[in-house]
């Protein structure tokens, strides 16, 4: 009998089910009986999952032409993927951030780890940005405005989507806002902290969350200490150290416009006379600062991803080797190093390894004091540890 829902349905090949029914939510080409009628479904389609025998897996989006060309939004098959199934998902992911967060600035939505696949959605008060990483999200456009309406009554929506995600989806950029007003600079706010940011031309959707828990503890280890902050882009590692009672703090990254905004953030928090900001590229400012003989008590590295992609791999690793080794000849015997990977091709296991070789190579050495992910607003599917991709780790060196 046909699913007059979802009219159209994809085969997976015999013996290749198996990952789904444990709960996988994402099925790859090669799995897919990609027959003509398969290929010519369009892209982001919404169609029903069957096995080799015919048996219902889920609905899901559907995009031939991409490497993970199924992803699951749900195991009913009589449910409509509409605005109301997001606003029902936007609702729990609301309840979970009041729990975890307790304020109006977090990641709402976190792809596949909230059951939205290809949904990213960072909220800054009555300010939301949003980005629609596949070709399945971007259908849904219309459907996720008229949630987020219903759930949270956004004064400002924003669709940006500048990643390379969209370009395997074979979807062009996005940077549009679908109606209100952004401020520039927009404030943010963290750990009671202030932060200015640009959402419309800064990093990813403006604003990096995952990093909030570990600003935190960095900024608890520095009071009284100098304190060196490289990829800092707004400011987040560096005002939190400033506000915790750093002597001095160092705030470098390449774009001058972040620094811009992060030395306005010092001045808002009353925190400019002990903050100094440099432009530069960091290997190259840690070999300067090296051969200057300069020391500071904490220094933290949080650079932009080494490996966006698989093929970046080995050359990504020898980059955190090469980072660990520079950044931890200027730490002062008994100081801290916080080293930080977003690489989600990169594996907790291989960044530790890079670590500790690229410190040891340094001819230094000491403990591991807290090793960390991304703060609690941006869960982890249990099965795909992709949605787990920051890996931070704190060494004390002697």
């Amino acid at each position: 009998m046909a699913n007059l829902l979802y009219p159209l349905s994809v085969k997976m090949r015999a013996g290749a089910s198996k990952r789904v029914r444990f709960g996988y939510p994402w099925v790859f080409a090669n799995e897919i009986e990609m027959t003509p009628e398969a290929k010519a479904i369009p892209s982001g389609s919404m169609v029903r999952l069957i096995d080799d025998n015919g048996a219902f897996l889920g609905v899901g989006s559907f995009n031939p032409h991409s490497l993970i060309c199924f992803r699951k939004f749900s195991t009913e098959a009589d449910i409509p993927i509409n605005s109301a199934f997001i606003a029902k998902r936007l609702r729990k992911c609301l309840d979970l951030r009041h729990k975890l967060i307790g304020s109006t600035y977090y990641r709402l939505v976190h792809s596949e780890g909230d059951n939205l696949p290809g949904v990213v959605i960072d909220r800054f008060g009555d300010v939301v940005s949003c980005q629609l990483n596949t070709a399945g999200a971007d259908l849904l456009r219309k459907d996720i405005v008229a949630a987020l309406k219903e759930v949270l009554d956004p004064k400002t929506i924003l669709f940006r989507s500048e990643s390379s995600a969209r370009a395997l989806e074979g979807l062009e950029p996005l940077n549009e806002i679908e109606f209100g007003e952004i401020p520039s600079p927009l404030e943010v706010k963290e750990n009671g902290i202030k932060f200015l940011i640009d959402i419309r031309e800064g990093q990813k959707t403006g604003w990096f969350y995952d990093q909030r828990d570990n600003r935190a503890f960095a900024g608890r280890l520095a009071h009284g200490l100098r304190f060196a902050d490289f990829y800092t882009y707004a400011g987040g590692f560096a005002l939190h150290a400033a506000i915790a009672g750093a002597k001095e703090v160092l705030a470098c990254d390449r774009s001058a416009d972040s620094l811009a905004l992060a030395e306005q953030s010092a001045a808002l928090n009353k925190v400019a006379d002990k903050s100094r900001f440099v432009k530069g590229e960091t290997f190259t400012l840690l070999e300067d600062m090296i051969a200057d003989k300069d020391k500071f008590d904490v220094v933290i590295c949080d650079p932009p991803a080494f490996a966006k992609v698989k093929k970046d791999l080995n050359q990504g690793l020898k980059g955190y080797r090469k980072l660990a080794k520079l950044s931890s000849k200027l730490v002062e015997k008994g100081g801290f190093l916080g080293l930080a990977s977003c690489s989600h091709h990169v594996s907790p296991e291989a960044f530790l390894t890079e670590c500790s070789r690229g410190i040891s190579e340094s001819g230094r050495n000491g403990r591991i004091v807290k090793i960390a992910g991304a703060a609690p607003d941006h869960p982890v599917h249990p099965l795909l540890p992709e949605t787990g991709y920051l890996k931070m780790i704190f060494f004390q060196l002697d």
